[in-house]
């Protein structure tokens, strides 16, 4: 293995380890902000005060995990002139301003608004309260749009020209609305929305398992199944709909998440297979033939191409792609499974005394993180030899840096990350452990803001725990 070989290596590996990382948060937060905005519409719609519960507990969280997220994408994006400064010199006149476009449109408006979601009680009027929640909610999604735009534009680059190696655009219609991005940008979102359903699923599931039967719990519950069994089949139909896409635009990526090595007429869908790059075959192979045809191509008989179609060195590791996608595709059908059983319990009245299904939806709840993660190591595994699909190859992507700076570097991002991060995701734990605090309705005192100043835990709960009188407007 050569010096370079071993420089790139390393650089794709700290990549990976640095955007895994990051990605479980807005993950996370696209689809809590949605859900917080829901709560306290409810609650001003109601008047009931088990919603502003909820999202006095719910608002904790996402302000953890949010920070959590902004930190890891900073440290992220400083990777691209550190260890791919020629990705960022070659593809910067296209991707930096949709970049730019982000911070600006999108975390410019969460960042403005979150204060106010966050210190706001007792200083703002219900109504302007609410629009800035609701304005966070559309922020993380704005900042999901731009972030998509700028990665599908990698899978399937439209709307540009080279110049010298450099890439310029020639219209800003066509590089942001490319032909992978609105099916990528829906089904990002949608496992957004998957993930915080299944998370809010568990912590509920968690507290009924400790025998904590409170109201805000059951509903908590009750919303988090009704809400996943309506995701899911929208998730399965959008992840359809993007494979399509892949089969006309990046038919070696999907011969790579299919296991195809031969061209079919008629492809067979592979089940299970243990897929052998030396002798360009699967060991073990289950296959259910002609399905493969029917699902991608909407025809039996239609033509699938298979790896053996383009060289060793234009394929992607297959072994990777292969079982990322298996991974992806299993949690979905485990999702679908679980939430059309939670509405057949709650159907027949046996939702809260059913141990077994509250058990197997407390498991379920990092489903979600484990399916985003599997989908973008299918996506960006996919891609490769390239960063730019068929036009900038990754080997030609990275920055002149030894081998030993990036190792070094990498190794520092693993320590400090398991000591930041640890002790975050061990905080948030202890908040879903708690779960809501009931009001205490003989409770006369004016509520403290949902973040006060002091971050003790004692003061951060107690604060927590008061019944909010915001001011009218």
């Amino acid at each position: 293995m050569t010096g370079t070989l071993d420089m790139l290596m390393l650089a794709r590996i700290q990549f990976a380890f640095v955007v895994s990382f990051h990605i479980i948060f807005p993950a996370f937060t696209i689809g809590l902000a949605s859900y917080l905005a829901f709560l306290e519409g409810l609650w001003l719609k109601t008047g009931k005060d088990i919603y502003l519960n909820l999202y006095r507990f719910w608002v904790k969280i996402f302000a953890i995990s949010f920070g959590m997220g902004v930190v890891s994408g900073v440290v992220m994006s400083y990777q691209f002139g550190t260890n791919w400064s020629l990705f960022a010199e070659k593809t910067g006149n296209v991707l930096g301003p949709l970049l730019g476009y982000e911070v600006m449109t999108a975390f410019f408006l969460e960042a403005s608004f979150l204060a106010i979601m966050l210190f706001g009680w007792n200083r703002v009027g219900r109504k302007l309260h609410f629009a800035s929640t609701c304005i966070v909610a559309v922020g993380t999604l704005i900042s999901a749009f731009w972030i998509l735009a700028a990665n599908s534009w990698m899978h399937t680059p439209a709307g540009y020209e080279i110049r010298d190696g450099i890439f310029y655009a020639t219209s800003w219609m066509e590089v942001i609305f490319n032909p992978s991005f609105p099916y990528r940008l829906v089904h990002m979102v949608l496992a957004a929305y998957l993930t915080t359903g299944f998370v809010v699923t568990s912590v509920a599931a968690l507290q009924l398992l400790r025998n904590n039967k409170t109201p805000a719990n059951v509903l908590m519950f009750r919303m988090g199944i009704v809400f996943t069994a309506i995701v899911t089949p929208l998730q399965i139909a959008a992840g359809h709909s993007h494979g399509v896409n892949v089969h006309e635009h990046q038919p070696v990526k999907l011969a790579a998440m299919e296991g195809h090595w031969e061209t079919h007429q008629g492809a067979p869908m592979i089940l299970f297979g243990i897929p052998n790059e030396e002798k360009e075959t699967n060991d073990y192979e289950i296959a259910i033939p002609k399905l493969g045809s029917l699902v991608v191509a909407h025809d039996l008989n239609a033509e699938i191409k298979g790896l053996k179609e383009w060289p060793r060195e234009e394929r992607p590791p297959v072994a990777t792609v292969f079982w990322s996608f298996r991974i992806m595709v299993g949690i979905g059908m485990l999702m679908l499974l679980l939430a059309f059983t939670g509405l057949y319990l709650m159907r027949t009245g046996r939702l809260t005394d059913n141990i077994i299904y509250q058990k197997a939806c407390f498991v379920m709840g990092p489903s979600g993180f484990v399916a985003v993660i599997a989908g973008w190591f299918t996506a960006e595994v996919g891609r490769q030899p390239y960063t730019v699909y068929g036009l900038l190859r990754t080997a030609d992507s990275v920055s002149p840096v030894t081998a030993g700076a990036v190792g070094m570097s990498l190794t520092i991002f693993i320590f400090v990350y398991a000591i930041i991060f640890t002790a975050g995701v061990y905080y948030l734990f202890k908040l879903a452990w708690k779960g809501p605090l009931e009001p205490d309705p003989d409770d006369g005192l004016e509520a403290e803001p949902i973040m006060a100043s002091n971050l003790t835990i004692s003061g951060y709960e107690h604060s927590l725990i008061k019944k909010p009188r915001p001011a009218e407007t």
